[in-house]
């Protein structure tokens, strides 16, 4: 016998363990079948509108007043008995509704509530992705603009490299978070309604329904399309709106969590050298044998996650090009699992990167120790160029560079000391000329180029404007918190 005991059987850890309650919300029972039970509501209402006879004033009443009344047990005995969700759903909405029973889903396929409700469903969604996805934005710009001018060891191939900034590193990531944000947007201002078409596209059965009135129908698809909050529906369907809107839909999500991967990843390289540290909780345990380890588990889950968001465009690809004719249904089981999980998990993403990056941690007195190990290497270019403008070969000074520098590097590489390159120059008496000028040669703040100014510039001409229309949203951010 099953057990009604909830942790007795699978519970998927996207709503169970990390997804926020407004995403896991919005893609509930409650959220669907309300939605069928408005679309159903919007159709009579405009049915009645434009003159259709047999629809009553009370019917209407009754159905609005019963739109989040979901008797689930009924529901689920006509599901098991009639095996079709619709229609069930259609019977439980007639007992509610009695005066209505009889007009419910007038004119309509199964497909005018799945897929009409299934649009208005991601068009919520992803205002809730980009929402955290803005707020993201606001505090690593934020951040970036802190840390303008903090030097700090650039990385190639994750070898030293020439000198960069804190916040010009950071630059790089809302570069693309700025990117997803574009392509977000775009998704979501594309998603169109898919009306009211019937069963394969022709609208047949409102033609039928308006006594072959062509203007009418047109009108109806018009009207309920307003009504459901949309601006168009799509011109022409078979039975279902095309299964490429998914594609498109689903496209900047998976761009989305190539970007959080590559940020978090980021940060973990930067933990591993001490440099910059994801918040960590005064009671929190990095590892249950090393008590001294803090790992950076947030960071590591923003990996872990956006790798299965990443993958998950897979399926609408997949299935919107199998998709036979008008339709078939080999589609729908696919939907229900792939799609909400892509919103999910992009949504636990958002929460997690938001948190971590309004709690990073930069420590400026080891990026200035591994600064002054790898900087004299990299200031021979500048002593050069002062022993040439003091007289000197460019072509003997570098042969002088070059043999202080491998003598240096062994000490290094294989003794295990300190980079004494600087020392070496200045008992050098070759670099006598310049002695007195080496520690102005080996500021870090000389090496950093236009970075702050780069930030910002960046900050000014194209993240804020970028921002400008969320306005609201970053007025009434609150911090990103975990259930774990």
């Amino acid at each position: 016998m099953a057990s009604s005991d909830p942790n007795a059987k699978y519970q998927s850890p996207l709503t169970s363990r990390y997804a926020s309650p407004e995403m896991s919300a919005n893609f509930s029972n409650n959220k669907r079948f309300g939605t069928w039970r408005q679309l159903w509501y919007n159709l009579a209402v405009a049915e009645k509108q434009l003159g259709l006879a047999g629809i009553s004033t009370e019917a209407l009443d009754q159905m609005r007043a019963n739109l989040d009344n979901i008797d689930y047990e009924i529901a689920t005995a006509e599901e098991k008995k009639r095996r079709h969700d619709v229609m069930a759903h259609v019977h439980t909405f007639g007992v509610a509704a009695p005066a209505a029973a009889g007009i419910i889903h007038l004119g309509a396929t199964s497909c005018f509530v799945t897929d009409n409700a299934d649009l208005i469903i991601f068009r919520d969604a992803m205002d809730l992705l980009i929402a955290k996805l803005v707020c993201v934005i606001n505090d690593l710009a934020a951040f970036a603009t802190k840390y303008r001018s903090l030097p700090t060891l650039g990385f190639t191939h994750f070898q030293p490299a020439q000198l960069t900034t804190v916040g010009k590193r950071a630059t790089l990531w809302v570069q693309e978070l700025l990117w997803d944000l574009r392509n977000m947007q775009r998704a979501r201002d594309d998603l169109g309604f898919r009306g009211v078409k019937g069963t394969t596209g022709t609208q047949a059965s409102f033609l039928t329904l308006f006594n072959g009135d062509h203007d009418k129908v047109e009108q109806l698809d018009a009207l309920v399309t307003e009504l459901s909050g949309f601006k168009e529906c799509y011109p022409v369907c078979g039975q279902t709106y095309s299964r490429k809107v998914d594609v498109d839909f689903m496209s900047p999500l998976a761009s989305f969590g190539a970007t959080a991967h590559r940020i978090a990843t980021d940060i973990r390289l930067l933990a591993n050298l001490k440099e910059i540290e994801e918040p960590f909780e005064k009671d929190q345990i990095g590892s249950s044998a090393m008590a001294y380890k803090r790992n950076p588990m947030r960071s590591e889950r923003i990996c872990s996650l956006s790798r299965h968001l990443m993958v998950l465009i897979g399926n609408v690809h997949q299935t919107a090009a199998v998709q036979w004719l008008e339709r078939t249904l080999d589609d729908s089981a696919n939907r229900r699992i792939s799609i909400p999980e892509a919103c999910l998990t992009a949504d636990i993403v958002l929460t997690t990167l938001q948190n971590v990056v309004d709690g990073l941690v930069v420590y400026p007195q080891v990026i200035s120790r591994r600064i002054r190990s790898e900087l004299p290497f990299m200031a021979t270019e500048n002593f050069i160029m002062a022993m040439v403008k003091k007289g000197g070969d460019r072509q003997e000074c570098h042969e002088e560079i070059r043999v202080l520098s491998h003598q240096a590097a062994a000490v290094v590489k294989q003794e295990g000391g300190e980079n004494d390159l600087i020392e070496r120059v200045k008992n050098a008496p070759y670099f006598a000329p310049i002695k007195d000028e080496l520690n102005e040669l080996l500021d870090p703040a000389t090496f950093i180029g236009r970075a702050p100014e780069q930030v910002d510039n960046f900050v000014t001409k194209h993240v804020n404007p970028a921002l400008a229309p969320y306005a609201d949203i970053i007025a009434a951010k609150k911090p990103a918190e975990l259930s774990v």
